[in-house]
C-alpha cells in the first residue's frame, strides 16, 4: 500500500509539474508576441537569429547541466517549482539544503521529497510576498536603499549566505570541500569567469565535485 502511495504521489507530481511548466513557457513566450502586436513592433528576424546562434549554445548545455546537477539535491517537485519560478543557486538549493539538514534526511529519500518541495514552496510564496512589498516600498525606502552607510552589507549577502552553509556542510567532511576550493580559487584568480561564463561553470563546478568525491570514497580517502 505504501509504494502504491507513493507511485500515485509521484505521479501527480510529474503530471502537475509537466503541466505547469509547460505553462509558464507558454505565458512567457506570450509576452513578447502580445508587446510585438499591440505596438507592431516586430522584431529585426535577422538579428534575432544571430542573436539566438550566439547564445543558444551556452544556454542549452546550462539547461541539460542543471537538470542533472539539481533534481538528484532538489527531487521532482522541489525541482518543477524551482524550475517555474527561478533563483535556484542563490534561493531555492540553500533553502532546501538547509531544511533537509534541519530535517535530517536525505534528499533521495521520501521524507527528503517531501520536505524538500515544501522549503522551496514556502520560499517561492515569501520571496513574491517580499517583492510584492517591495515594489511597494520602493520609493519611499530608495533613499535608504541607496545610502552608502548600506552599501557594504548588500554587498556581503550572497557570501554570507553561502559561508553559513558552506560551514554546515564543510564541518561534516573537510576533504569534499577540496575539489569546489579548486573551483573557487579559478573564480577568483579568473576574473572572467565570474561575468561571462558563471551560469554554466556553477553546475561543472558540481559535477567536477562529484567526480571527484566519487574517485576519493573509491580510494578509501573518505
Amino acid at each position: 500500500m505504501k509504494d502504491i502511495k507513493k507511485e500515485e504521489y509521484m505521479d501527480s507530481v510529474h503530471k502537475s509539474g509537466r503541466i505547469w511548466n509547460l505553462t509558464m513557457l507558454v505565458v512567457m513566450l506570450l509576452f513578447p508576441i502580445a508587446v510585438a502586436l499591440i505596438f507592431k513592433a516586430v522584431p529585426d528576424w535577422h538579428g534575432l537569429l544571430l542573436g539566438l546562434i550566439s547564445t543558444f549554445p551556452m544556454y542549452a548545455a546550462v539547461g541539460v547541466v542543471e537538470v542533472i546537477t539539481y533534481i538528484p539535491m532538489l527531487g521532482a517537485g522541489g525541482s518543477y517549482l524551482s524550475f517555474v519560478t527561478g533563483n535556484i543557486s542563490n534561493l531555492k538549493l540553500p533553502c532546501a539544503l538547509n531544511a533537509l539538514e534541519q530535517a535530517g534526511v536525505k534528499a533521495n529519500s521520501e521524507e527528503g521529497e517531501v520536505i524538500s518541495t515544501i522549503s522551496i514552496a514556502v520560499s517561492s510564496i515569501v520571496t513574491t510576498l517580499i517583492i510584492l512589498l517591495g515594489v511597494i516600498l520602493i520609493v519611499p525606502l530608495t533613499p535608504v536603499l541607496n545610502s552608502p552607510v548600506l552599501a557594504p552589507a548588500f554587498a556581503q549577502i550572497l557570501p554570507a549566505l553561502f559561508g553559513g552553509l558552506g560551514v554546515v556542510f564543510i564541518s561534516k567532511n573537510w576533504k569534499i570541500s577540496i575539489a569546489p576550493i579548486l573551483m573557487l580559487a579559478l573564480f577568483i584568480f579568473i576574473p572572467a569567469m565570474n561575468a561571462g561564463t558563471v551560469g554554466i561553470m556553477v553546475p561543472v563546478g558540481v559535477i567536477f565535485t562529484l567526480i571527484v568525491s566519487r574517485i576519493m570514497y573509491k580510494k578509501g580517502w573518505l
